[in-house]
């Protein structure tokens, strides 16, 4: 070492090291008496042929063990070389001089020589890297693996391994193992296509490794349940699967094995504590127990349970921990349950008062954002049951109106057992719930529970009483069932009590519509639906808004107003996409009124494919509301489409299919004409329209045309949707073959309509 400082390479004869580093590090420690060879992974770094190999995972995931298996081979034939890294060489001269001396194991001719107090920025840039690097090339292949990099912080040191690693030379490479997800230089070196990784999810074992693991450590094979059981609480981690392993070998009957996997669990939470808890900052700690009551994390509800700062925090335990397993959001986390128990279990040594704070400041911040299933859950576990009461009676109109019956359903679960029978409210909103997911039977034993909670004036959605929402909601189950309403079956009072524009009072007039529809008087039912429509729009309620919009353009198609039922069914149609409810029991009823609109245009293509979609919602929904009336249509619409085709054989299981379905509706009514009707269809093309043909709407679009309005402020101005305008546009321009508005002004006026 000369006076300035720097190293010397030009005496290879002088001795490697002028500091000691202690033998152990040099080589890998002795393997476990349990050592599963993991074949894949053996596979993956014999086939990696980047120059740098990365394994991140957290402690114990079996990263020492596997690298030892893997450079056993190499080893042997002096073309491996290891470190084991500790806080010991936290500094950059330390770690050169213990890496240059690892180097010197396998290669003693390499012409390095490196005093800890010798390593500065410009040494080590002008001297040491340049010779080091032209050392190396000129030998033969070898593989360094620095194993527990997680040690090293320095800013220098790490900043020096990247030089080094941006300048391997051929024929060398690097396999780092840390705990830690590696910064810079790792992103340069990715983008470039020279590392390769393994991280927490490829170490994990699969269940076919942990079950060789058990059997090992027990002598014989473990039950599938016990198996299963330690495979779930562990996640495949190696340690924790190892630990609790060798806790169940030491039972030696039944008995035994509770108090040992108990101590297994222990001898776990205690690994965890010390190589991962307590190595954190108190800040970090601190982070880990307060945000262990959530079932996610994101920086939102750890913000509102750590502290403002807790985004940060989180992104550095997620780098560090890697017991924070990624979920479905990028941005979001879980607790590893071995993680999480321990965390739980600290926490609770706390205090049970500290728990149940964390639980409800959990659900206000979730409540304030409408996520009412972590609400729910947060208010229960927090011991405030009315709390979450009012969340389910909060949120569960939006929910069932967009179609998540089953998501309220859940919500309901949550509840301890018993409240939701013992709250009329509650039945009533249960019942909903399976109306929304199509099962009239549950929501009627539901509804019989509510009958007998004598709950006064208590309401339930919005303006609604308990008793009349029941009589509402039985309504429902009895047009599901396909059963005739009567004035008791609707509960004519309720109506009649229900505020208009509530999504209680388009419920009550679609039951009722349904049930004039079906009975062939085509006007009243027109008539109510359309109120129904209007309250539905109110209320936003698009599962009543798709259900309405669709048994009208049915309505208006057996009435024979083929242009309405054409406006209607778009109007359905487009709805249902808007709600996300295409494939949703309520979107039936508008594919099989346009498939049967198409059909009577002699589309028979067009036909098919709406009908298609009709068909794919009803396989796709078993029960598909269990409305007989809707799945017998859509029998009849295949009947008289493949009689269209003379396809005899389809159009007659098509026609035993919908008298199935029919004979379950207590009035057939209008299926029954439309059964008579199967037979006499053929594959026609219609007359073409003429302008007698309009209907009143469309003249009155036709007579706002003569203007110089656009198309979006006719509809404003006749009140209706800007779609519903274009609809009619395309079906003027089509009865008075015209292409433009100008024509079809013109020729409106040649042909005496205006």
């Amino acid at each position: 070492m000369d006076v300035g400082g720097s190293a010397r390479f030009d005496d290879p004869t002088e001795s490697v090291m002028t500091s000691s580093v202690a033998a152990f590090k040099l080589h890998p420690a002795t393997q476990p008496p349990h050592l599963l060879s993991r074949p894949r992974l053996l596979r993956r770094l014999d086939a990696a042929t980047e120059p740098v190999v990365v394994l991140s995972a957290s402690a114990g995931a079996g990263k020492t063990v596997l690298l030892t298996e893997w450079s056993r081979r190499l080893v042997a034939r002096g073309e491996c070389a290891w470190l084991s890294l500790d806080a010991h060489d936290n500094a950059p001269g330390r770690l050169w001089s213990c890496i240059l001396r690892a180097l010197h194991q396998v290669l003693p001719d390499l012409p390095a020589r490196l005093d800890d107090d010798g390593w500065t920025v410009d040494a080590w840039l002008e001297e040491i890297l340049p010779s080091l690097v032209s050392g190396l090339g000129a030998q033969r292949p070898l593989t360094l693996i620095l194993d527990g990099w997680e040690s090293i912080t320095d800013v220098d040191a790490v900043r020096s391994l990247g030089d080094f690693l941006a300048r391997l030379p051929h024929g060398f490479r690097i396999i780092v193992s840390t705990r830690h997800l590696l910064g810079s230089p790792l992103p340069a070196l990715r983008a470039r296509g020279l590392v390769a990784e393994l991280d927490q999810h490829d170490l994990a074992f699969t269940p076919e490794e942990a079950q060789a693991v058990l059997t090992g450590l027990l002598g014989s094979a473990p039950s599938a349940e016990t198996s299963r059981a330690l495979y779930e609480a562990t996640e495949g981690w190696a340690a924790g699967l190892c630990i609790m392993g060798r806790a169940l070998a030491r039972s030696v009957n039944e008995s035994d094995m509770d108090r040992e996997l108990a101590l297994g669990r222990q001898a776990v939470s205690e690994y965890l504590a010390g190589e991962v808890l307590y190595r954190l900052t108190t800040e970090q700690r601190e982070f880990l127990l307060r945000t262990s009551v959530l079932d996610e994390l994101s920086a939102g509800p750890c913000q509102a349970l750590a502290g403002e700062q807790a985004g940060v925090v989180l992104r550095e335990l997620a780098r560090t921990v890697q017991l924070l397993v990624p979920a479905a959001d990028p941005s979001a986390y879980r607790h590893h349950r071995a993680l999480s128990s321990l965390l739980s279990d600290v926490l609770m040594s706390q205090g049970p008062d500290t728990v149940v704070s964390l639980h409800r400041s959990a659900a206000q911040w979730y409540a304030r954002r409408r996520e009412t299933t972590a609400a729910v859950r947060h208010w229960v576990r927090g011991g405030d049951e009315p709390a979450a009461v009012a969340s389910v009676l909060d949120g569960w109109e939006e929910a069932v109106s967009a179609g998540r019956g089953a998501e309220v359903s859940h919500w309901l679960d949550l509840l301890p057992p018993r409240m939701v029978a013992a709250d009329g409210r509650l039945c009533v909103v249960a019942a909903m719930a399976a109306l929304s997911g199509g099962a009239p039977e549950t929501a009627r034993r539901w509804l019989d529970v509510a009958q007998l909670r004598h709950t006064g004036a208590e309401t339930v959605g919005e303006g609604s009483t308990v008793s009349d929402a029941a009589a509402v909601a039985q309504a429902v189950a009895c047009c599901l069932k396909g059963e005739v309403l009567t004035a008791d079956r609707l509960g004519e009072s309720a109506v009649a009590g229900t505020m208009p524009l509530t999504s209680w009072r388009a419920l009550a007039c679609t039951a009722r519509g349904t049930a004039l529809l079906w009975t062939r008087r085509y006007g009243e039912a027109e008539a109510l639906l359309g109120e129904a429509t209007r309250d539905a729009h109110a209320a936003g309620h698009g599962l009543v808004l798709v259900r309405a919009l669709g048994l009208r353009a049915v309505c208006a198609l057996l009435a024979g107003r083929h242009e309405q039922a054409r406006v209607l069914s778009d109007e359905a149609l487009q709805a249902a996409a808007t709600a996300g409810l295409g494939g949703h029991f309520v979107a039936m009823s508008a594919y099989i009124g346009r498939a049967g609109l198409l059909l009577e245009e002699g589309d028979i293509d067009g036909a098919e494919r709406a009908l298609a979609d009709a068909e794919a919602v009803l396989a796709g929904s078993p029960r598909a509301g269990s409305e007989p009336q809707v799945r017998a249509l859509c029998h009849v619409m295949r009947a008289r489409l493949e009689n269209a085709r003379h396809n005899t054989d389809a159009a007659r299981e098509a026609r035993e299919a919908a008298e199935r379905a029919a004979a379950r509706c207590e009035s057939p009514g209008a299926l029954t004409d439309l059964l008579g009707r199967v037979g006499e269809d053929r594959a026609v093309t219609p007359a073409a329209p003429g302008p007698q043909d309009l209907s009143l709407g469309e003249r009155r679009v036709l007579r706002a045309l003569c203007g110089p309005l656009t198309l979006r402020e006719i509809a404003s101005e006749l009140y209706v949707s800007h779609n519903t305008v274009k609809t009619q546009v395309r079906a003027i321009f089509r009865k008075l073959d015209a292409h433009d508005r100008s024509a079809a002004v013109a020729r409106a006026r040649e042909r005496g309509v205006l």
